[in-house]
């Protein structure tokens, strides 16, 4: 046999799980050949503009439309009337208040009749031949709205006398959430030896993804099958949606999905315009082309965070954590998001514990309805939140308690030893070294070399702070995904999958996995994905476990594909099945130099390879998984801020990350993948904020008025593993997507906190504006009677 390195055993070493391997379709998405919604036009379609309405709160006495009917290319004016025969965008969570009872929620129409509930609910659609026609018309569009009292504020919302949204939620209380024993956690605080307590807001954020919602609606009548071009999160999820809203078949609704230009949770969901653009494509036979603008994005867009919350944490004489009590408001907005009350109740519930030894836990959230902007998914959903009270709930109660707060967080470490672990969460910790990632970090950090920079920074006139922030994510809920393999007349092999790329990188990723799983080369393998027609499950992406989940999925899949090819290969190679290997792309007859590679296999089969009654006709396999537990990323952060007292102005200066994701596929992928979560946590902690006035107009509604990170505003990270595999999938991965976040977030503002702890501040709001902490600084000054 030929000695040489086999070609296959060299795609390993470059290829495989581990190797730094470059995105595949980089080279076409910075030449600008990317195909996006936008991108896309079918023949005759027509275009959509929404009108939206201009009173957070209102009652809808009517909508005329008369005159925008008669204008130049106009072809129809739908209101809600128009679309009763559809159902409502629901929330599907099996979600119960504390008595047991369900969720209090009205399905969203897709244009309200009675009602407008925020500035920017969409009330009409005009279609007309040009996007611009479309746009005359649409101000030409009049609605008859009695202005009510309107409220922005979740704790306000929920007070006797508030403004009321629904008849049917006389409190605006969607949801009164509670995990945990009172009692319980009410005897370990009457117990303990301090008690911290910390009033935290999340605020509201834009989630501004680079490419705004776009979609286009067709109908087939011949087939009646409907079917929607849209950027999307997973196309089955969505045609799963859709489904149910058109009360159609499974196989009459088909979701196509391109490229996409980020989601971050936002386009997980279906929105209104997507029923509205369907249904005029019924009514004219033609397709229906709408897209958003940034002005329109901003009000119509899913917001992301807006929680209100109180932490109160326990501890004995030793600091020792005895108990964890949660309790604030969350924000639904005007309506209910398929995934808006998941995220302050369930979602950080199983985050708050992290990386520490908690016994009690207490979490009661009230999910209220107010009139602003729906409230959903955004990076993390509840894990950045969670992560987020923990770590700086820690850093104020080590002050109170003149612990260190490095020693603080030491001592209630979970330990490797005491794994698998079972947070008072109810979540299972399978694995970890959370101290070893964390003298990791310390070390890697140069924390002991922070005082010499402090003073050095102080000699420039800047404070100099640092922040440590400890996280562990509770993954995704352990769901099915499908892993196809198919191998195609061309040679090429294609990974088909539920899951959906909008940024991460998946080509490369699961081809690595594929690789590593099967030995096909990696450069014939293409990624087959965003079509619903093509899937028999799809979980779509979000929560961080598309690597779990496909990846599990695609090496079960090649395992399958294996079983098949010796079946094969045993009568191509005239060989009984139990003597056949397989190693390094090939199978080989036990103790001989007799193979086929299964490259040839599959181009032998498309060839018309003649097999006789009972060998399997071919190499492609579909499959889905049993439900996949989730899983527990974990790490450790350090972050350096300079502030020039003068200005308030903050710079992040150096940033240090270790991490545990498990096994890891592509760590430059994975690098990536922190680097721009790291870069969103520091957007919220420094720059973000979605602010409301009186009358519920969004005064940050534009990049005038919305401060986004920019480059210049993110350090150099210094990223290093400190990998833990889980066996509880078949690739040993924990999942990175939203680790960045959940880190950067509380890392960020506990080393802004520290820059001032000085001037005896030690506790402050986000976004720790310059303005703010100028602010901030000006009274603590006043307060000790310090002058400038």
């Amino acid at each position: 046999m030929d000695d040489r390195p086999h070609e296959t055993t060299l795609a390993l070493t470059k290829f495989g799980i581990g190797q730094p391997v470059p995105r595949t379709e980089d080279p076409k998405l910075v030449t600008g050949h990317g195909r996006y919604t936008d991108d896309r036009n079918l023949p005759g379609q027509a275009y959509a503009v929404m009108v939206r309405s201009t009173v957070a709160h209102g009652v809808l006495r009517g909508v005329d439309t008369s005159k925008a009917k008669t204008m130049p290319g106009v072809l129809a004016v739908l209101t809600g009337a128009d679309l009763t025969g559809y159902g409502g965008l629901k929330c599907t969570l099996p979600l119960k208040n504390r008595d047991g009872s369900p969720i209090r929620y009205k399905p969203r129409p897709a244009l309200p009749t009675d009602k407008v509930r925020y500035v920017g609910d969409p009330f009409a659609c005009v279609v007309a031949e040009t996007v611009a026609q479309a746009k005359d018309a649409a101000e030409a569009v009049v609605a008859d709205i009695e202005p009510l009292p309107a409220v922005m504020s979740a704790r306000e919302a929920a007070q006797p006398g508030a403004p009321i949204l629904y008849d049917e939620v006389p409190d605006n209380v969607a949801l009164d959430y509670h995990y945990g024993d009172a009692d319980k956690v009410a005897t370990a605080f009457a117990h303990a030896a301090h008690v911290t307590r910390l009033p935290l807001v999340n605020q509201r954020l834009v989630v501004n993804s680079i490419e705004p919602r776009s979609a286009i609606g067709e109908y087939d009548a011949a087939l009646e099958k409907w079917t929607l071009h849209s950027c999307s999160q997973g196309v089955f999820g969505l045609k799963n949606s859709l489904k149910d809203i058109l009360s159609a078949p499974a196989d009459k609704v088909r979701v196509l999905t391109g490229n996409v230009g980020g989601s971050f949770g936002m386009k997980a969901s279906a929105y209104p315009e997507y029923v509205c653009i369907l249904h005029a494509s019924r009514v004219l036979g033609r397709p229906v082309k709408w897209t958003d603008e940034r002005s329109g994005s901003f009000m119509s867009d899913h917001h992301g965070r807006d929680y209100d919350m109180l932490v109160e944490v326990a501890f004995d004489k030793d600091g020792a954590i005895l108990a964890i009590r949660l309790s604030g408001y969350g924000n639904l907005g005007g309506y209910c998001a398929q995934f808006g009350p998941l995220l302050p109740t369930l979602n950080v519930t199983k985050n708050i514990n992290s990386v520490y030894r908690t016994p009690l836990l207490e979490v009661a959230t009230k999910c209220v309805f107010t009139n602003t902007t729906l409230v959903s998914a955004y990076r993390g959903a509840g894990r950045p939140e969670g992560n987020f009270n923990m770590e700086r709930t820690l850093d104020f109660a080590a002050a109170e308690m003149g612990i260190d707060r490095f020693e603080l967080r030491r001592r209630n470490f979970i330990r490797a030893k005491e794994m698998p672990f079972k947070a008072a969460s109810g979540m299972l910790y399978d694995s970890g070294d959370f101290p070893g990632v964390f003298k990791h970090a310390m070390t890697l950090a140069d924390v002991k070399g922070f005082a010499k920079r402090r003073r050095e920074s102080k000699k420039r006139g800047l404070l100099r702070g640092l922040g440590v922030g400890c996280y562990l994510e509770t993954t995704a809920a352990g769901t099915q995904e499908m892993g196809g393999i198919r191998f195609n007349a061309d040679g090429t092999v294609n990974i088909i999958t539920g899951t959906l790329d909008y940024g991460q990188g998946h080509a490369s990723t699961f081809a690595q996995v594929l690789v590593s799983k099967l030995g096909v080369p990696f450069e014939k393998i293409r990624l087959l994905q965003g079509d619903s027609d093509q899937l028999v499950h799809g979980g779509g992406t979000g929560g961080s476990r598309s690597t779990m989940l496909s990846g599990t999925a695609i090496a079960q899949a090649a395992g399958k594909v294996i079983e098949q090819g010796k079946h094969i290969a045993a009568h191509v190679l005239e060989a009984s099945v139990s003597d056949i290997e397989y190693a390094d792309g090939r199978f080989v007859i036990a103790g001989t130099d007799r193979s086929i590679g299964i490259m040839e296999l599959a181009e032998r089969l498309h060839e018309g390879l003649k097999l006789p009654e009972g060998v399997p006709s071919t190499l492609n396999v579909t499959h889905v998984t049993d439900a996949v537990p989730g899983s527990f990323p974990n790490g450790c952060h350090v972050a350096e801020v300079e502030i020039d007292p003068e200005t308030g102005a903050t710079k992040v200066v150096k940033y240090t990350g270790v991490n545990d994701f498990g096994t890891v596929v592509n760590p430059m992928l994975v690098e990536g993948q922190i680097h721009g979560g790291v870069v969103q946590g520091l957007g919220q902690a420094l720059k973000e904020i979605a602010i409301y006035d009186a009358e519920g107009q969004l005064v940050t509604g534009s990049f005038m008025d919305y401060a986004m990170p920019r480059a210049n505003d993110a350090p150099m990270f210094t990223i290093e593993n400190h990998p833990v595999p889980t066996k509880t999938n078949a690739v040993g991965a924990k999942g990175c997507g939203e680790a960045g976040a959940s880190a950067g977030l509380p890392t960020v503002m506990n080393a802004v906190v520290d820059a001032l702890a000085d001037y005896g501040i030690r506790n402050l709001e986000m976004p720790a504006s310059p303005a703010r902490i100028w602010q901030a600084i000006q009274n603590a000054k006043a307060k000790s009677g310090v002058a400038d």
